[in-house]
């Protein structure tokens, strides 16, 4: 992005620092990166930081309006609506493809989502990148005019609140099998609440409790991480429903991840936004279906994305209410690395008070045909990382 500083970063790397900064991160928290994390970060030019704050003030703007809050109730599926809701999410996301529009570079939404990401992990990635790499001082990965610390603090707020940091879990689903446990690991850190597996919750009328050191110690807020969809797969045995009224409150209510989701993607209208269509309001298909992506509205990590859509793949799906049809986004090269561009996708993240505060990003890069493991085997300069602007 900024050709001066990617010029002096690809000389300076050598494969010695990056295992040398792999091994750092691998050691610092309870448990190691279980993906792929980067040779580089991304370095954005400040008009494209400009664009991509544009893009997320544009979204964020329309996702407050009342019109969109009355409907996005419509996405919880009524057999998993949970009791309690509140008016906003104090998590989310927003993903962008970085493509190319009249010559220049340009955020696409790719998805959104009020639910917590690595909110923990990104900040001791920031951290061990500076330790092994010429991260330059006036470069930064935070937003608003957050620096670690405050970040530390908002987060903690959000997570915890009022409530003792021992009353407080990331609820999850097997927290040591998943992908993102070091995200856990790191959350821990920072905020001084304790992990726990959704079958460990021990309820009694509506108060829960969890076990620790022998010790049995009352939940009252709830940093929720499981996602239904996995939930439903896994057919994990445990006494606590989700939809049992209960005396704690929780950190990002189950609710909204459904209504702000991919759900919202047909509602939202702008420049930075692809055309996408409820598929069971379609009259008739789009002529150029090749341009299109088929997701399922529920699923999770792309589980389900068709590429290739069809008019006879479309006349087979029978429940039509469970999907979209997005236009596809054309990612732009990016990175130069040694052997090749990588693309990239940024995730904005947000934390939400009285309004969405961006505060924070990460980043993934491919030289693939889609983002993700399968299409990036034996590939080099591409995972994981975070962007810094000026």
């Amino acid at each position: 992005m900024i050709s001066e500083i990617r010029n002096k970063y690809n000389a300076d790397f050598t494969e010695k620092k990056y295992q040398e900064f792999l091994n750092e991160l691998n050691s610092i928290l309870k448990y190691p990166t279980d993906f792929r994390v980067c040779e580089t970060p991304l370095f954005l030019s400040n008009e494209l930081t400009g664009e991509l704050e544009k893009a997320c003030s544009d979204i964020t703007n329309q996702l407050q309006q009342k019109d969109f809050l009355e409907r996005s109730v419509n996405a919880i599926p009524p057999n998993l609506k949970v009791p309690n809701d509140f008016e906003h999410p104090p998590f989310l996301q927003i993903d962008f493809a970085i493509t190319k529009k009249d010559g220049k570079h340009f955020p696409k939404l790719i998805e959104l989502q009020a639910f917590p990401s690595l909110y923990g992990f990104q900040v001791f990635l920031d951290s061990v990148i500076r330790n092994h790499f010429d991260i330059p001082e006036n470069f930064d990965s935070y937003f608003s005019g957050y620096k670690k610390d405050s970040y530390k603090s908002l987060l903690t707020k959000k997570i915890v609140g009022k409530y003792d940091p021992a009353n407080v879990i990331l609820l999850e689903i097997e927290p040591e099998k998943q992908k993102t446990r070091i995200d856990f690991a790191a959350t821990e850190e920072l905020t001084g609440i304790t992990t726990v597996c959704l079958s460990k919750i021990i309820k009694r009328g509506k108060k829960l409790f969890y076990k620790k050191d022998g010790s049995e110690i009352e939940i009252k807020k709830i940093y929720n991480r499981v996602i239904f969809d996995e939930l439903e797969r896994t057919k994990l045995n445990f006494d606590f429903n989700f939809k049992d009224e209960i005396d704690a409150e929780w950190a990002g209510h189950p609710n909204w991840f459904f209504r702000i989701s991919k759900y919202s993607l047909p509602m939202l209208k702008s420049d930075y936004v692809p055309e996408c269509y409820f598929l069971n309001e379609l009259t008739k298909y789009p002529e150029n279906l090749n341009d299109f992506v088929l997701k399922p509205l529920f699923s999770f990590a792309g589980l389900g994305v068709d590429v290739e859509v069809t008019k006879e793949k479309l006349d087979k799906i029978e429940n039509r209410t469970n999907y979209i049809l997005q236009q596809k986004v054309e990612y732009a090269p990016l990175i130069k690395t040694p052997d090749d561009f990588s693309k990239v996708e940024i995730r904005m993240m947000f934390l939400w008070d009285e309004k969405p505060i961006l505060v924070n990003n990460l980043i993934r890069t491919s030289k693939g045909k889609m983002m993700g493991v399968d299409f990036n085997k034996n590939k080099t300069w591409v995972g994981s990382s975070i962007a810094y602007h000026k």
